[in-house]
């Protein structure tokens, strides 16, 4: 027999209590799980600028959370729990001590590995969120950052490094040029 036949599915709940015991972050895909590989010096840069231009302006009562938080997705039959790089969320309700389900915004950081699943996968899921009102890529090999409104059904809007943008879910306004800062694009 297969090593594929004899793969079991793992319950939810098993999940969240592994990870709370484990050094490495796992993704939880409709029972199966899958390790993440550690981040760069670049995407931690890049997320963590962005990260703390929000945190420092966040309005009281809501929270931002960069990638230790999880994000639970349930429906359509489905049931995911990812690591998003930045999630804000602003619904007092919404307050499991593990994960949240109700973001205004995701903010991924692509990476060589991960952008085709951030781009398909995990957007496809994020936009069915009723709450969630942006989804933001950053890319890290160039300066150009895509987002995604459900005001404007979810159409592409690109900004690259001599543009300003507008965050409409916390209502903040950062220069390209700032979520780059420190970046150097010569390194690999």
């Amino acid at each position: 027999m297969s090593n594929l036949a004899l793969k079991q599915k793992l319950s939810a709940s098993d999940y969240l209590e592994g990870e709370k015991h484990t050094p490495v972050k796992h993704e939880f895909v409709n029972g199966d799980v899958y390790a993440m590989g550690g981040a760069s010096a670049r995407h931690g840069i890049i997320a963590g600028n962005l990260f703390a231009g929000i945190h420092a302006l966040l309005e009281e009562g809501c929270d931002v959370f960069m990638s230790d938080m999880k994000l639970r997705y349930e429906r359509d039959n489905e049931q995911c729990f990812y690591y998003p790089d930045i999630l804000v969320c602003c619904d007092e309700s919404d307050n499991a001590p593990y994960y949240r389900e109700k973001p205004l915004l995701i903010v991924e950081v692509l990476s060589d590995s991960t952008e085709r699943l951030d781009r398909s996968e995990k957007r496809a899921r994020y936009q069915k969120i009723p709450e969630l009102q942006e989804y933001v890529l950053i890319a890290q090999n160039t300066p150009r950052i895509e987002i995604f409104r459900r005001s404007q059904e979810w159409r592409c809007e690109e900004y690259s490094i001599e543009h300003s943008f507008h965050l409409e879910s916390v209502d903040m306004t950062f220069k390209v040029s700032d979520i780059y800062r420190r970046v150097n694009f010569q390194t690999a």
